[in-house]
């Protein structure tokens, strides 16, 4: 989206705050985003892993898909929404409790990756026949689409990317949010509660993108602005850009949507097969299962793997991964890794050569120079369990 016209950007509730604070914007997903603040990247990435830092991910795409005929209906309306959905995805939705999040592939007709997405089956049975999906927002008029159509005359989308997404993120996340949403802390990662907050419903999800223990809160903006700005307040937390969010993420072995998946890559090859529960392989009635339980029986030609260059050039994406001169794979997402201070980057490699401990050669500004297959991640995920 680099090269959108600045006049055609949208902007989130959270723009005024970001120019007040100093952030550093650029054109991300047709929004004006914070890439970093004063801090700089390699300080608010270290922030987050030690504090509590605040994400606006409002550009995402959060919606509730509820089925036509009404929500209410406890778990028979709850199967009903499951099954629809489950003609798009691998995952098992019928299966979630109340409260809790799955975290997913939209899939193409090949099995090709779409976009990865989050659906969560909301607590209580009057709101039974709905879901909250959040996905990615380089692609939501896309997958909107694809639901709106694949669904019609059966589930009502309604988008909710007018309100502010944020992420609180980082081991002292759940000490700051709870003392504005007093409970949340009992929260178990991948599950969900509403709260309210001045009189205005949120939805409080534990989960997020960085590794760390923390939070995803969908607020009305006259709700959420204040909040913020009192969270802000706390000498525990600080406003944290795009930048950092990359390096977190990349050190925490998480993949973006656009660059270590896509409509070229199955979720095996992707290492998600993790995704695809039980109950699903064995009714294999999703897009692409063919060539999917083929690839889970037999293997995938191509591997996601870690891989740490042994020098300090970071191997940025698109750099060729060889082994005895000869291309075997390249990286998607390349970068440094302030936790461990040394480059981080991930790609997919011939599976002969997927192996952690594997020496390659990654060809870095025409030069060979010398890195090894990793295991994923690069920092221990610090989720609460």
């Amino acid at each position: 989206m680099a090269n959108t016209p600045t006049e055609a950007l949208k902007r989130t509730p959270l723009y005024d705050l970001h120019v007040a604070r100093g952030a550093k914007l650029v054109p991300f997903a047709g929004y004006e985003m914070p890439v970093q603040y004063p801090m700089g990247v390699m300080d608010e990435h270290k922030w987050t892993r030690a504090h509590a830092g605040i994400f606006d991910v409002s550009h995402m795409g959060p919606c509730f898909l509820s089925l036509e005929e009404g929500i209410g209906g406890g778990d028979e309306a709850h199967a009903k929404i499951a099954a629809l959905v489950e003609t798009l995805v691998p995952s098992d939705i019928a299966s979630l409790k109340q409260g809790q999040a799955r975290l997913t592939v939209l899939l193409n007709a090949d099995g090709g990756i779409l976009d990865d997405l989050i659906i969560t089956r909301p607590l209580g049975d009057e709101a039974q026949g709905s879901l909250y999906i959040v996905v990615n927002g380089a692609v939501k008029e896309q997958d909107w689409a694809i639901f709106e159509t694949a669904l019609a005359g059966k589930a009502v989308l309604t988008r909710a990317d007018d309100r502010i997404l944020f992420a609180l993120q980082g081991p002292e996340a759940v000490d700051v949010l709870s003392d504005f949403f007093p409970g949340c802390e009992e929260l178990a990662f991948m599950h969900h509660e509403p709260f309210e907050l001045n009189d205005t419903r949120c939805i409080v999800s534990r989960c997020g993108y960085t590794g760390e223990d923390g939070f995803e809160v969908l607020v009305a903006p006259e709700a959420g602005l204040p909040l913020i700005e009192e969270m802000l307040t706390d000498e525990r937390v600080e406003m944290i850009g795009l930048g950092a969010r990359d390096s977190l993420r990349l050190e925490a072995g998480l993949c973006l949507y656009g660059h270590d998946m896509d409509t070229s890559r199955d979720p095996v090859e992707a290492g998600l097969s993790w995704v695809i529960q039980k109950t699903r392989r064995e009714a294999g009635n999703f897009p692409g299962a063919a060539r999917i339980l083929a690839a889970l029986k037999d293997g995938p030609a191509e591997k996601r793997v870690g891989i740490r260059p042994l020098e300090r050039a970071p191997a940025r994406e698109g750099t060729e991964v060889q082994v005895g001169g000869k291309v075997v794979g390249v990286v998607t997402s390349g970068g440094f890794g302030p936790s461990v201070d040394h480059p981080v980057a991930m790609g997919y490699v011939a599976a002969a050569h997927a192996a952690p401990g594997t020496k390659i050669d990654l060809m870095v500004r025409g030069k060979a120079r010398p890195g090894e297959i990793v295991a994923l991640p690069f920092v221990p995920h610090n989720y609460k369990r």
